[in-house]
């Protein structure tokens, strides 16, 4: 009895341990680069440094809104293109693939998160970017070009490395989280529910539509959040083919910047104290971006499952 309340007592302290380690590395992470960033603080002050459009070292005028404004809008077009896909593959892989199919396929969609983010950058600079230029580009004009607004979002003929170039190729690198995600909740559906649908003369359609999808949602809930995370952070990838112009630019088709491509380009240059700390700025706006999108995430999650 005493050994075994003596193991209970050491595996409850090396749990909380393990917990309390967590939260001390997030709140010294958080330190760190308020401290760095402090400089900048002071000089830009918030909301201007949000809001300010002008990026320009040898000046030391530096505003994060092309940054910021690239981060959010690749995440968003990179998640509306990833979730229908991996909800497409889910949907294949549980219900309407051969049984020969689904372990080769389930791999292969698995491997694609095993690749280096390096690769995704150089498959899309050398050869994704030159296929947006020809082949992309021209049905994109030929079918957005004369809408009076979204023709705006698509105007220009630029070398296919840009702003939608690159949410594409970000898209294609979350893509297997929220479809192994997505797979395995949709298995855990019990069978007898999907059978009392097929019973009562429901299509795979209505089963997918009014019982599988339904049943596991929170689990393609959980795979969008970390999708998310995973897509507000990518660097190098991004890098490679959003084209880095510290602009707001007026078409998706554009070259543009993020906060992660800001900081691999220029965190070697930074000359001044007050340019370094510009970037540490950034990299604080990007930490609080993505603790505030996942923690919202989980805590909206989290009610689900409770009611």
């Amino acid at each position: 009895m005493k050994k075994s309340y003596l193991a209970d007592w050491t595996f409850g302290k090396i749990a909380l341990a393990s917990t309390l380690l967590v939260i001390v590395i997030l709140a010294m992470l958080f330190f760190v680069l308020y401290r760095e960033s402090s400089p900048s603080i002071h000089t830009f002050g918030i909301w201007n440094f949000i809001t300010s459009t002008v990026w320009n070292p040898p000046m030391e005028k530096f505003g994060g809104a092309p940054a910021i404004f690239g981060t959010i809008v690749s995440t968003v077009i990179a998640i509306l293109i990833a979730v229908p896909v991996a909800i497409g593959i889910a949907i294949f892989l549980t219900e309407i693939s051969p049984h020969f199919l689904r372990t080769p396929v389930g791999v292969a969609v698995e491997l694609l998160a095993a690749i280096p983010s390096i690769i995704y950058g150089m498959w899309g600079l050398f050869y994704f970017a030159p296929f947006m230029r020809d082949k992309v580009q021209p049905i994109i004009h030929a079918t957005f070009g004369k809408i009076p607004v979204v023709g705006e979002w698509f105007a220009g003929y630029t070398p296919g490395i840009g702003l939608l170039t690159a949410s594409v190729v970000l898209s294609i690198m979350i893509l297997p989280f929220t479809a192994a995600i997505a797979r395995d909740s949709f298995n855990m559906v019990p069978n007898i529910l999907k059978e009392s649908a097929y019973a009562l003369g429901a299509t795979k359609w209505d089963v997918m539509k009014d019982v599988v999808i339904p049943y596991a949602k929170l689990g393609v809930i959980g795979g969008i959040i970390l999708s998310l995370g995973r897509a507000l952070g990518e660097t190098m990838a991004v890098t490679f083919v959003m084209g880095n112009q510290p602009v707001i630019p007026h078409s998706l088709l554009e070259p543009a910047t993020s906060i992660t491509v800001t900081l691999a380009n220029e965190f070697t240059e930074a000359d001044t104290d007050l340019y370094l700390s510009s970037l540490f700025y950034l990299a604080l706006i990007l930490f609080v971006m993505s603790f505030l999108v996942i923690a919202i995430g989980k805590f909206v999650f989290l009610k689900k499952v409770e009611r």
